[in-house]
């Protein structure tokens, strides 16, 4: 008899997806710190897209 593998706990996948996106996370990271005092709606909305984007990806690739 084998054991029945343990399923992957959402946390897991999304945590391992972001690991793969340390670029795009720099990138928004240092967006949104560079004028703190004046951020508003949208103001890293291209980096942010970027990010979500490689997140994406990469649960996609895990399943």
């Amino acid at each position: 008899m084998s054991t029945p593998s343990r399923p992957t706990r959402p946390i897991q996948k999304f945590a391992s997806a972001v690991a793969k996106c340390s670029a795009e996370m720099s990138a928004y990271g240092r967006c949104v710190v560079a004028d703190y005092n004046n951020i508003h709606k949208d103001k890293c909305l291209e980096e942010f897209l970027k990010l979500r984007e490689c997140v994406r990806s990469g649960r996609k690739k895990r399943g």
